[in-house]
């Protein structure tokens, strides 16, 4: 293992190689996905498990409302959005290519800024089609937006974002311009500003600029900056009645935030978020569920002064063994990278816990989607109680 790696420097490696291989055991057992090229491995990731097929796009967005902090006066706050949602397994979907789990040059970036060659691997393909033409259903469908973690990146839950599109729901991921790795439609290439105070609640003011243009979507407006085209039937899809949002780490506390001042995201989850801002996140009456790793309750006061303004339904799942990133898509792409450098079992562990990722993929594919669907949807059983299907959850009362 390249011992000058540290352990953001690993964490950004494998975020940026998107690594995956078959499910299976952890540790060294894993295999390294088939060459793409010479010298370069193309990488993977699980497909989702739900009846539709996905399709996705990209959004190119500009909030006229906020001055730009670095680019200077006259230019406003930009973001990259993605819209993930169903649609049919039909021939039309099929002829709209995959979309890259990552545009190439913020992965390049990501392995550059890790000590990587930037051409060390071949970026995955999702499970999405770029343009695919939305699903012709009889009923609106459920809205859910996803805030990512510091330095991190719209693409860092995918697994979780194309489950949920696969089984009926509308997904809209966000880069947090300057608190993550994006680029826009003109090649200009965003990364973390280390020198600028990114905090919960600029994730917060983003994602309710977000929800504004999805109502933009539902009105028949095209939100993009370049007036690019949409997906035929997107708009007509959405359910503004039912919108939730989850988040990872910083996104999770900015998920309560905005559900403190936006009534309309009915449900939220956290992705083991530590909960700390300032001013603190105050009274949820509306469901909320922690899915706890190092953040627990008796670790980190934040999260236990959280769980003591939610009134109104509320639920902790933690999984034993799990570490900071084990509800997203790192516990999948970090031991992969492990198997690329060498890197001993132990030190594995160290980074993604105890918890096997191949457990921790069907535990982001079942919980969330269990959750949104209870409050969403008013169906299913998953959370009643702890379940044998997955003995690693554990119901903290």
């Amino acid at each position: 293992m390249n011992t000058a790696l540290t352990r953001r420097n690993l964490l950004a490696a494998a975020l940026a190689t998107g690594v995956a291989v078959p499910l299976g055991g952890a540790g060294r057992g894993w295999a390294v996905p088939a060459q793409a090229a010479p010298g370069q491995a193309r990488l993977t990731l699980p497909p989702p498990t739900g009846p539709h097929r996905v399709g996705t796009v990209s959004l190119h967005l500009v909030d006229s409302s906020r001055p730009d902090p670095v680019a200077g006066p006259g230019h406003h706050r930009e973001l990259m959005a993605s819209v993930w949602y169903p649609t049919a397994r039909d021939a039309a979907a099929r002829r709209h290519p995959l979309a890259l789990w990552m545009p190439a040059a913020p992965m390049r970036a990501l392995l550059e800024s890790a000590g990587f060659d930037a051409d060390t691997a071949a970026a995955p393909l999702t499970a999405g089609h770029e343009g695919a033409p939305a699903l012709r259903t009889p009923r609106w469908l459920p809205v859910i937006v996803f805030s990512h973690g510091a330095s991190g990146h719209r693409s860092e839950a995918t697994i979780v974002v194309q489950e949920l599109a696969s089984h009926g729901y509308v997904v809209v991921t966000v880069d947090h311009t300057y608190d993550a790795y994006s680029e826009f439609p003109d090649g200009r290439l965003s990364v973390p500003d280390d020198d600028l105070s990114f905090t919960p609640w600029d994730h917060a003011h983003d994602i309710r600029f977000i929800l504004d243009r999805i109502e933009d979507l539902a009105a028949g407006r095209n939100p993009d900056a370049d007036r690019r085209p949409l997906p035929a039937g997107l708009g007509a899809a959405l359910d503004l009645r039912r919108i939730g949002m989850f988040g990872y780490s910083k996104g999770a506390t900015a998920t309560a935030l905005v559900m403190n001042q936006d009534q309309r995201v009915r449900a939220g989850v956290s992705f083991d978020g530590p909960m700390q801002s300032q001013p603190p996140v105050t009274d949820l009456d509306r469901p909320f569920m922690l899915m706890t790793g190092e953040f627990t309750r008796a670790a980190e006061p934040s999260v236990e002064a959280l769980w003591s303004h939610l009134h109104g339904w509320r639920l902790n799942v933690h999984a034993d063994g799990a570490s900071h990133a084990a509800y997203c898509d790192h516990q999948w792409l970090i031991p992969q990278l492990a198997t690329i450098t060498g890197m001993s079992d132990e030190d594995l562990a160290g980074w993604i816990g105890t918890l096997d990722p191949a457990r921790a993929v069907r535990i982001q594919q079942a919980y969330p989607l269990a959750f949104f669907d209870l409050h969403l949807r008013h169906r299913g059983h998953l959370l009643n109680g702890p379940n044998p299907a997955f003995p690693e959850v554990r119901f903290i009362p």
